[in-house]
């Protein structure tokens, strides 16, 4: 899953994979069930959040089961189960890529499985109906062929970090030479198109800006998809270098305008961008979108904040939980040997679960495996730098012309407390081509919303609001024509 901005640990335990594959192990067990071949649905409820889960059952020539998950809702299919235990009316699934069990009872009706879902030392209960045909998600945006446009699958490199990108370029069909923008992805492992909840908000903006004329490149981030790297060892400064030689690749085409290529950077991207931009003459224009104004560490003491009520997670335990993140903040910037560090949070997370009840526990994953899995992301070095970073120090300097657009929903980089600040630091630059817009009605993602909770991304249709593409076409027309 791409994960919130900064790390943040939720209650909420949703698959961390898309498009998996691997070895598919499955054991034969007593032949006297029930039919269990087909697909069998439910709809897992993580803390507000809804997401479809289906187990695809078949049976192997040699009489075993072999069985694959999906999870419509991320775009994650396919993902191999490597045990499936099926024994009188038991029905248990293991699926060890996502560290996920599923242990349930099949009802006399044959087709209904009353069971829980376990995953990262949380568990969730997960009733699952048997049906013929498994259900997919509508994604009306997503383009499809033909395209009005050239598109080339293409690979450059990051010499300075030996890595090699791999991604697409979309190409108008005349006109050349072409501005060109280069995306840059949010935080969290993502692929060329920032695929979300089965989204590919980046593949949608690519072919919006490529038919009013504009080529668009998008690259999966290091270590992720084609592109080598280690993804887990980088920070955000290791990214911008691989948005520099992005740049680099764009410049390097005869049918782009050297003079022309712009950066746009969503969530994270929009923190890198202006680095980048601060880096290279040869960036003409920034593009932020939900770009945080303040430093790391006071940005997720108000989305943790602001989530859970979403949630609805009462006062008292979103205020523990923020006391919890100011102490653990605390040891990140005093003790750098994560060894060190991991013991100290260790001590803070279990004195603060031993005072927290079965329903705060549940809410702020505080199960011992969610201990661990939080001390290994936060000890991680993108997360020490995120929290000290502070984007007003290259904002300063910002002297590019700038699109800097927030949703009016969002709740992981609120437009109220960081766009006062993004928008003194332009000032601060002496930036005179500064256009700063919160849009009604959106989210972090930029789709229509009702409240902007995490919980409504996988449910909405619409990837990208088509009035923030006309917003962000219609900018890059007036400031570089076509």
């Amino acid at each position: 899953m791409k994960r919130l901005l900064g790390g943040l640990t939720l209650a909420c335990v949703i698959f961390a994979v898309s498009n998996t594959t691997g070895i598919r192990a499955a054991w034969a067990v007593d032949v006297s069930v029930p039919v269990v071949e087909g697909a069998w649905t439910g709809t897992l409820d993580a803390m507000g959040t809804k997401l479809r889960i289906v187990f695809r059952v078949a049976k192997n020539a040699d009489g075993s089961w072999m069985t694959l998950l999906d999870s419509p809702d991320q775009g994650a299919k396919d993902i191999p189960v490597s045990e499936t235990v099926i024994k009188g009316d038991s029905l248990i699934f293991k699926s060890a890529a996502v560290m996920g069990t599923y242990e349930g009872c099949i009802q006399s009706d044959g087709i209904t499985a009353l069971g829980t879902w376990k995953q990262g030392g949380t568990s969730f209960p997960l009733t699952l109906s048997k049906t013929d045909q498994a259900p997919t998600i509508n994604r009306p945006q997503e383009p499809k062929p033909p395209f009005p446009y050239k598109q080339e699958e293409i690979v450059f490199r990051n010499e300075k970090a030996g890595i090699v990108l791999s991604g697409t370029l979309t190409v108008p069909e005349r006109g050349a030479p072409f501005a060109a923008v280069a995306m840059i992805t949010g935080s969290g492992p993502q692929d060329r198109d920032e695929q979300i909840f089965g989204h590919k908000p980046f593949m949608v903006i690519a072919d919006y800006l490529t038919r009013r004329g504009v080529a668009v490149l998008r690259y999966d981030d290091r270590g992720v998809g084609t592109s080598t790297g280690d993804f887990a060892e980088a920070t955000s400064v290791d990214f911008a270098s691989d948005a520099l030689a992005a740049v680099a690749f764009l410049k390097s085409r005869k049918d782009v305008d050297p003079k022309r290529i712009g950066l746009a950077g969503h969530s994270e991207g929009a923190i890198i961008a202006p680095m980048v931009a601060n880096r290279s003459r040869d960036v003409a224009f920034a593009i932020l979108l939900a770009g945080p104004g303040m430093n790391g560490e006071e940005l997720l003491y108000i989305q943790a904040a602001r989530i859970y009520r979403a949630m609805g997670v009462d006062e008292k335990t979103i205020s523990k939980n923020e006391a919890k993140q100011r102490k653990m903040f605390e040891v990140l910037n005093r003790e750098k040997d994560d060894e060190g560090a991991a013991k100290e949070l260790r001590e803070i997370l279990n004195e603060a679960a031993e005072e927290m009840t079965a329903d705060e526990k549940a809410a702020t994953g505080s199960s011992d495996a969610a201990i661990e899995m939080q001390i290994k992301q936060v000890v991680a070095p993108w997360f020490r730098y995120f929290i000290a970073y502070d984007p007003v120090v290259e904002l300063n300097r910002l002297q590019c012309p700038v699109l800097a657009l927030w949703g009016e929903n969002d709740l992981q980089v609120p437009p109220k407390e960081n766009m006062p600040l993004v928008e003194q630091a332009l000032k601060n630059a002496g930036n005179k081509e500064a256009v700063l817009k919160v849009l009604p009605g959106l989210n972090h993602l930029f789709q229509t919303s009702n409240t902007g909770s995490v919980s409504e991304y996988a449910q909405i249709e619409e990837t990208f609001s088509p009035a923030a593409l006309t917003v962000i076409g219609d900018w890059i027309a007036e400031r570089i024509g076509r």
